[in-house]
């Protein structure tokens, strides 16, 4: 289980960038890594602005290839080129990834200095990155779209008198805690006998652009934070729908269906100059919705629950 996971808006617009409202991207660091969902134009200024160093950046999730979400590469990928990056970068992203992406690094005279790793995302499909896992969904947007959820491992609390009374070596715990079960001397161990219970990984999900999704609720259940297209306010359906965007009210019942601890709005619309409008719409139906702004930071506090094993 990780020490700290922190979410930072880099920018929280969508379609066009709007003084003190850039366009999306959101950075979410695991301990030492740091994941980027979306890029678009500018990111790399939004970076130096935040204080964080895209130098530690380890992958880049891209929801979908509309110029707003992923425009913001080239400069991205030729500043760390300048920078003397040699460390492998992973870009995550739906079909037709390889070709949009070969095409932005080709944008111009550049001369990139480190291998990219381009995946087509497979909905379904788990990644794993030691701490936690990216799992992703198809969305229903104009293009094809995808959202993504970063599931942080859950982590078994061991109980070291149950551990002493089984006269279990402590330096073999680790190996207990990954195997599953160890054998000393003929005598077979189970984690389950030396555990106290589990504490459940910490869950994000990013949805892009989207319109309102019936799986939604359930890819989303339980997630301690959904950032959710949430375009414009109610009062703009069906419009909003058809153009594949989601309303605030329309992702504040999608975070009650999923029972999520937090909603953040996301992706709005350059026509509104007071969000407080999209704010209210939402916790008319979720209480627990929130405004993500452009370089708010947010910690994901750690499980205080312990849940018996089964």
């Amino acid at each position: 289980m990780a020490s700290n996971i922190r979410i930072t808006f880099l920018g929280t617009g969508g379609s066009m960038p709007k003084p003190g409202r850039a366009l999306p991207a959101v950075a979410v660091q695991v301990d030492d890594m740091l994941n980027l969902f979306d890029c678009g134009e500018g990111t790399q200024k939004q970076f130096m602005k935040s204080g964080i160093s895209f130098m530690s950046l380890k992958n880049i999730f891209i929801s979908h290839f509309h110029a707003d979400h992923f425009l913001g590469l080239p400069g991205l990928l030729n500043s760390l080129a300048f920078l003397g990056r040699t460390e492998d970068l992973n870009i995550f992203g739906p079909p037709g990834a390889p070709t949009f992406i070969r095409n932005a690094m080709n944008l111009g005279y550049s001369r990139i200095t480190y291998n990219i790793n381009v995946y087509t995302v497979t909905p379904g499909m788990v990644y794993d990155f030691g701490k936690f896992t990216i799992k992703s969904m198809t969305n229903d947007h104009t293009v094809p779209s995808v959202t993504y959820s970063l599931q942080e491992k859950d982590l078994v609390k061991i109980d070291r008198q149950k551990v002493d009374e089984a006269g279990f070596p402590v330096y073999r715990l680790e190996e207990l805690r990954n195997e599953g079960s160890v054998t000393i001397a003929g005598k077979k161990y189970e984690l389950r006998d030396m555990a106290e219970g589990i504490k459940r990984g910490r869950k994000i999900v990013y949805t892009g652009d989207t319109r309102p999704v019936r799986d939604m609720p359930e890819f989303a259940r339980y997630a301690d934070v959904l950032i959710h297209d949430t375009t414009m306010d109610s009062s703009m359906e069906p419009t909003v729908n058809e153009y594949g965007h989601t309303s605030s009210k329309q992702a504040a019942e999608i975070a009650l269906k999923a029972s999520v601890k937090k909603l953040f709005l996301f992706h709005y619309s350059s026509r509104y100059n007071d969000l407080n409008v999209l704010l209210e719409d939402a916790r008319s139906v979720f209480p627990e919705s929130f405004l993500s702004h452009e370089l708010l930071a947010y910690d994901v506090n750690k499980p205080e629950e312990i849940i018996k094993m089964e």
